[in-house]
């Protein structure tokens, strides 16, 4: 990944956004950090229009953050849970998605629930998500929609689907937390399906714990009125005060702390912090690494596994692209000039093969993609590559993938 920021002397104000093209590298949280030094020393940090934005998947990846949910609790977090619960918190170390599946792998996992989302689909490896699942006594997934994880993520014994309401569909109000920093309260939502005697995640996550732990350390069925939990999120999130006070005066806000319109900083100094960020070795490997012989023509490509138009996550996306011109899933986007080096034509169908396996009869198509990288649509091409992972955040390095692009030559059978 190459950061070439081009900034002119004129602009005043330039707030610096990027999404995952940037996190899911083996070198992401350098990639963020260069980002920031580069804001830091064109001045665009602590002043009123600029700044910097992570542009998060959706509202739940940005909230859950936000509510404490990750492997490293904020210390202030765990600080106001512990006063507010009366007691510490559990020394257990959680564990993020690709620890998660590497622990299953292992035989460490023997009840896992998922709420939403597609644990297998986002994995990347898929024959050692599919294994990993498999080692796991009792999965229970909790779903407003089928996919392909209820197929594939089964596990040893128990594999259990609980259709649930989803956002709109919920009895409750609720807020969001949007990418932007601000923080709105939803309606209640109703569903159209009146006897199929569904239920809010919420409802069944609280009677779950209530049945296993009783009152302690809370009362869980109190959990079910969203109003009193986010009385008790006022206490405990740092920033969040202003949701106390949400329900009566329907107001959104934004979240304190966050938005710096003076260069004053929490450090001890009260200055913001650089960081050496050292460049990468970008070398991508030989054809022969691939286990392909010699006289295999075709070409070595950084591949890099994206969303399709009106694609969410891995659970609900329709077949084309049709903002790329991909008339399918089982497609590669190319530069013309890479496919012809290697003797390739577009709509021809090749080989994509990564370092755990390859996907066969896949179309070529010609798009504006850079040379030496290519697209491919996730999570269909998760089957080809083991990733690399980003160290210290434990992101898979979904971009940038090492593969090798060829048409298999066919003996013909006289």
């Amino acid at each position: 990944m190459r950061w070439q920021p081009k900034l002119s002397a004129r602009p005043q104000r330039v707030v610096f956004g990027w999404a995952m093209g940037i996190t899911q590298q083996d070198n992401g949280v350098d990639n963020v950090f260069s980002i920031a030094n580069t804001a830091l020393m064109t001045g665009n940090v602590g002043k009123e229009g600029a700044g910097l934005m992570p542009v998060r998947g959706h509202s739940n990846v940005q909230g859950f953050g936000s509510m404490g949910v990750t492997v490293k609790l904020k210390k202030e977090i765990q600080q106001a849970l512990e006063k507010l619960l009366n007691r510490p918190l559990s020394p257990v170390k959680g564990y993020d998605t690709r620890s998660l599946i590497e622990a299953a792998d292992a035989g460490k996992v023997d009840t896992l629930i998922c709420l939403g989302g597609n644990l297998y689909g986002a994995n990347p490896d898929s024959s050692q998500a599919k294994q990993a699942l498999g080692k796991i006594e009792t999965v229970i997934y909790l779903a407003t929609k089928p996919n392909l994880g209820h197929f594939s993520g089964l596990a040893k014994h128990n594999t259990i689907v609980l259709p649930v309401l989803n956002r709109f569909e919920n009895p409750h109000k609720t807020t969001v937390e949007a990418g932007n920093n601000f923080v709105r309260l939803n309606d209640e939502g109703e569903t159209h399906l009146q006897n199929s005697d569904l239920i809010p995640e919420v409802h069944f996550l609280t009677e779950l714990a209530s049945r296993i732990h009783g009152n302690f350390p809370v009362d869980w069925r109190q959990l079910q009125d969203t109003k009193y939990v986010r009385q008790l999120i006022a206490k405990t999130i740092p920033g969040y005060e202003k949701i106390a006070t949400i329900d009566e005066n329907q107001e959104e806000f934004t979240i304190s702390g966050r938005i710096f319109t003076e260069p004053k900083f929490p450090t001890e100094s009260g200055k913001a912090k650089m960081f050496v960020t050292p460049l990468p070795k970008l070398k991508l490997p030989e054809a022969k690494e691939f286990g392909v012989s010699e006289s295999t023509q075709g070409i070595v490509v950084a591949l890099m596994t994206g969303r399709s138009y009106s694609q969410h996550n891995t659970v609900v996306y329709k077949i084309e692209d049709k903002y790329r011109g991909m008339p399918h899933r089982n497609c590669i986007l190319m530069n013309r000039a890479d496919a012809e080096s290697a003797g390739l034509q577009e709509h021809q169908r090749v080989t994509v093969q990564g370092n755990v396996g390859k996907m066969e009869n896949v179309e070529v198509i010609y798009g504006a993609v850079r040379e030496g990288a290519a697209l491919m649509f996730y999570p269909e091409v998760n089957v080809i590559f083991h990733p690399e992972i980003e160290k210290r955040s434990g992101t898979p390095a979904y971009k940038r993938v090492p593969a090798f692009v060829y048409a298999e030559v066919r003996q013909r059978i006289l």
